[in-house]
């Protein structure tokens, strides 16, 4: 399975593995992180499972979405590499990524 790291909140490092074809919210939301709402299920309804993408795996990523980008520009948070989380499909191309858990808006 491929790992992934997530940078929480508070700044703590937690490396999880998640299985591919797997969305990074229900990686994340299944190994236990409460910070992550996730509120809409992976829906693409709401943006409380937003994510920092490192830099380095935002090329790997599929192009975002009308629907996401719109969902996004509700954030005062919104950054260059900012994603849905329930948007990213994990893949073995995305083993070792970063990402971080966005501020609650």
């Amino acid at each position: 399975m491929p790992e992934l790291n997530v940078v929480t909140r508070d700044g703590t490092l937690r490396t999880i593995e998640a299985a591919s074809d797997v969305s990074v919210m229900e990686a994340i939301r299944d190994a236990g992180f409460d910070e992550l709402l996730a509120l809409c299920g992976g829906c693409c309804s709401c943006a409380t499972c937003h994510i920092f993408v490192d830099p380095a795996f935002a090329q790997a990523l599929p192009p975002i979405s009308e629907d996401e980008s719109d969902l996004l520009d509700g954030s005062s948070h919104r950054g260059e590499y900012s994603r849905l989380s329930c948007q990213v499909m994990m893949t073995p191309a995305l083993a070792g990524m970063h990402v971080t858990i966005a501020p609650e808006d």
